[in-house]
């Protein structure tokens, strides 16, 4: 998976078995999810837009999209283990949330169909939970649409909450909602959250302006990149798979300097659909096996 905005739209590209409750939705194999941010009255249908954005692109119409009124600059995307969410909440004029949520799940283990829909179940009941505890008087709205999708071979067969998958959706959805309703963030980017297990475990959010372990690798790295899109990669020219502190095997590329190069970062943001060997490629560095 991996993941990039452009033309007011979060653009999921990998290869997925998904399930969607939006437009041109279903169940099924696509290479794109979208979520499609439209500030102006156009005339088009919620399909129409999506099939605008995704040839705009140069995609295939094979792919599953929500479409928003809300700016996708206050995005918020939170990253637990394997799952990564992405949710965005309506917002009126004065800024305030509406109460409509479109949510995106990725899982980067792979789910079984069951395990897909049981996701969608256990998603709305987060999502719906949070609205009730923060008194928001509503459960949700009519308007609430959400994509579940994963990649590689089946090694979960449920997601409610009680499982791996639900936890971890569960809990980002139910500390992204308090913190996706339309605040500006610095920068005009999207909020981003990482899971730690530090201490008791908490979720914390990354920012390049208030880090404290810059630089991390080199005077004059770039740091746009802190969190890599094509996280985990698998490339063990790059990082390899560890034991993590909750017994999991994780990805550990805490070595790769590869996107805070420069010339590579600048390239990548001008180039957001390029692709790991392409960047590589670029890279002119020798090669080391870690």
């Amino acid at each position: 998976m991996k993941y990039y905005l452009r033309n007011n739209t979060l653009f999921i590209r990998g290869l997925f078995r998904a399930a969607s409750t939006g437009p041109l939705g279903g169940i099924g194999e696509v290479p794109t999810l979208l979520l499609c941010s439209v500030r102006e009255i156009s005339g088009l249908t919620d399909e129409q837009v999506i099939e605008n954005r995704v040839y705009a692109e140069g995609l295939s119409r094979e792919c599953f999209g929500l479409v928003t009124e809300t700016t996708i600059e206050n995005l918020c995307i939170l990253q637990y283990d394997f799952i990564s969410v992405f949710i965005l909440e309506r917002t009126t004029e004065s800024g305030r949330a509406s109460g409509t949520v479109h949510i995106i799940i990725y899982s980067g283990e792979g789910l079984s169909d069951a395990a897909l829909l049981s996701a969608i179940i256990t998603g709305t009941e987060a999502k719906s939970e949070t609205l009730l505890k923060a008194g928001r008087g509503s459960s949700g709205s009519a308007g609430d649409m959400m994509i579940i999708a994963s990649e590689g071979t089946v090694a979960h067969h449920g997601a409610d909450p009680g499982t791996d998958v639900g936890k971890r959706i569960g809990e980002c959805i139910r500390f992204g909602m308090s913190r996706a309703s339309g605040e500006t963030r610095p920068g005009n980017r999207p909020a981003l959250y990482v899971f730690s297990r530090f201490g008791e475990g908490h979720f914390a959010e990354w920012t390049p302006e208030h880090c404290p372990y810059y630089p991390c690798h080199f005077e004059g790295q770039r740091c746009d990149y802190c969190y890599c899109p094509f996280y985990p990669c698998g490339d063990e020219e790059l990082g390899q798979y560890v034991e993590g502190s909750n017994g999991r095997r994780v990805w550990n590329c805490s070595r790769c300097v590869l996107l805070h190069k420069p010339e590579i970062a600048d390239y990548l943001r001008r180039n957001p659909e390029a692709s790991l060997k392409e960047i590589k490629k670029l890279d002119k560095s020798p090669k080391t096996k870690l």
